[in-house]
């Protein structure tokens, strides 16, 4: 991740010009040959609301538990984690993954 040294803010690559760009003042410099493999994008996720549940981190393991009960096995222990599924102004979906069954639900609290 690049910084603005006019601003401070995140420069965003854009490579059809081949340099990163800061979106508050207009800052431009070019990306450096060397580390424009910094600048791609590793793994993108799309979700469309009439979907499954996704999964953003690959390995479950590395989120943390809450004490939840699974509706398919009755196993009292879920990794969770929370996603803006809806608007930016509606509160965020959190998703739970039974430790146990691997079963997958949401919570729209």
């Amino acid at each position: 991740m690049r910084f603005c040294p006019k601003c401070g803010s995140v420069m965003i690559p854009d490579r059809k010009r081949g340099v990163l760009v800061c979106r508050r003042c207009g800052y431009e410099e070019p990306i450096d040959p060397e580390k424009a493999e910094a600048y791609k994008v590793k793994k993108t996720v799309e979700h469309k609301p009439d979907e499954g549940v996704i999964v953003v981190e690959e390995d479950v393991r590395t989120l943390p538990i809450a004490k939840v009960k699974c509706p398919k096995c009755g196993n009292e222990e879920a990794y969770w984690w929370e996603l803006q599924t809806r608007a930016g102004d509606e509160p965020s979906t959190i998703f739970y993954k039974c430790t146990k069954c691997g079963h997958t639900w949401r919570s729209y609290e």
